[in-house]
């Protein structure tokens, strides 16, 4: 049964793991069974980019793989070698290197194991040059199959620290994020990156900051979508509640959401301490990202170069910079909603709210039936929410979206759909700031009810 774990936790796939074992595909799905029965676990979750491991899954990963080498060992004959000579002044590891990945059968002579590998990545340790740590963890999670596994999250935090402090070469960051995105991230790795850039902006932990709910607005690089979901975050604070929207607009409008947040009265910072300050004063504030820090803007604009995000835009939506205590994003692939989720759980978040959104920005869809994936007080939730009839799409207005957009909030535009949008999203951010389970029905009424009141309030 623990070879059957290795091999899935390697190959990400029944028939791959089958056929790795030499058993018939049934066989293996029939020990994955067995194995999510031992467990109490999923281990292995089906999502559109294959079968993926569960953060707990990923936890036994090495172990597993060091008992499987164990296994191998006393199956395989191997030819004897000659014990190396140490130094008398470097003794042996107390516990030794585990292997990184699964052995190929039949093994060249004279061919590298994966502990051989294992073994010379050891030997770069915390002392050494910055780009040497980043190139080991490189080698870890990007080497040839059998040599490399995912890393864990303190290694991915070490490695995003790394490039955060701007120690990297350029290589080697385009290096780190185009293998992660070409494999697929995992919770562990995500959580790390978010630990990292936190500890990089001084961002107190969650819920003993200066806000109390984080709103992320990282648009997606060629959107052309307006930003409803300021002002569903300008209704939020007419609650009381301390409202913090952070973000950047696309390559091609840098000034875009500046320019939207002013149009209806949300103040932009140009610091952590003006937010602060900001938000004590009128209770809503929008804050760019080039304010929190100076090498982490240039990151999420690598699209121009790569021609598709990287694991740096899924890490966005959990910066939480003020350290709220709830907060709503967005996510537009299925499996990352998961992959939001656990790693939030991992980091020890008590309140997270995640929409299913076609472009990474918490806006509920009325029109479509939405599942809301949370976490609440520190437990995953779900909560289902049956779509509303569609409206009539409004008549051209001859407006830019500018105005059309600031139209809608000031009443001067009279177009029912978006005005949906921002109360469910409105709704939605109610929603994440409750510990108990509420009827969304009973928070879209309450968010239509500050919508009617919104330009009393301003």
């Amino acid at each position: 049964m623990i070879l059957a774990l290795d091999a899935l936790l390697v190959e990400k796939s029944v028939n791959g793991a089958a056929a790795r074992l030499g058993l018939g595909a049934p066989a293996m799905s029939r020990l994955l069974k067995q194995i999510r029965e031992l467990y109490s676990d999923q281990i292995m979750v089906r999502t559109a980019q294959g079968m993926i491991p569960t953060p707990f899954a990923e936890s036994l990963r090495l172990r597993v793989r060091a008992v499987a080498a164990e296994a191998e060992d006393l199956t395989t004959h191997r030819e004897e070698r000659s014990p190396a000579l140490l130094p008398e002044w470097k003794a042996g590891p107390i516990v030794d290197v585990v292997p990184l990945g699964y052995r190929p059968q039949n093994p060249l002579a004279g061919q590298p194991l994966p502990i051989d590998h294992a073994h010379r990545l050891a030997g770069i340790g915390h002392n050494a040059d910055p780009a040497q740590r980043l190139a080991k963890h490189i080698a870890t999670t990007a080497a040839s199959v059998g040599n490399s596994r995912p890393l864990d999250a303190d290694e991915a935090r070490e490695a995003f620290a790394i490039i955060l402090r701007g120690e990297a070469n350029p290589v080697q960051t385009g290096a780190l994020l185009a293998t992660m995105n070409y494999r697929g991230l995992t919770a562990g790795e995500l959580a790390g990156f978010v630990n990292a850039s936190r500890a990089h902006i001084g961002a107190p932990s969650p819920g003993a900051g200066f806000a109390d709910l984080d709103l992320p607005l990282y648009l997606s690089p060629r959107s052309t979508s307006m930003p409803w979901l300021l002002q569903a975050g300008k209704l939020v604070s007419q609650t009381g509640v301390r409202v913090l929207l952070h973000g950047f607009g696309t390559d091609v409008d840098q000034g875009k959401l500046e320019a939207a947040a002013d149009a209806i009265g949300i103040p932009v910072c140009t610091s952590m301490d003006i937010a602060s300050q900001l938000l004590d004063k009128h209770g809503v504030a929008y804050l760019p990202l080039r304010a929190l820090m100076r090498e982490m803007p240039n990151l999420p604009l690598l699209y121009s170069l790569f021609q598709m995000r990287t694991p740096v835009n899924l890490m966005l939506h959990l910066l939480n910079p003020s350290g709220a205590c709830a907060s709503l994003i967005g996510v537009a692939h299925p499996a990352n909603q998961f992959l939001h989720r656990d790693a939030a759980l991992m980091m020890g978040w008590r309140n997270l709210t995640i929409l299913g959104s076609v472009r990474d920005v918490g806006e509920f869809n009325p029109y479509r039936p939405t599942t809301i994936y949370r976490v609440v007080d520190g437990k995953p939730s779900e909560v289902f929410v049956p779509s509303v009839s569609e409206p009539r799409l409004a008549s051209s207005t001859g407006l830019t979206s500018l105005e059309y957009w600031q139209g809608v909030w000031e009443n001067r535009v009279r177009d029912e759909q978006p005005r949906q949008i921002v109360i469910d999203t409105a709704a939605a951010a109610l929603l994440s700031m409750r510990p108990e389970e509420e009827s969304f029905e009973a928070l879209r009424e309450q968010a239509a009810t500050l919508w009617r009141q919104r330009l009393t309030q301003s």
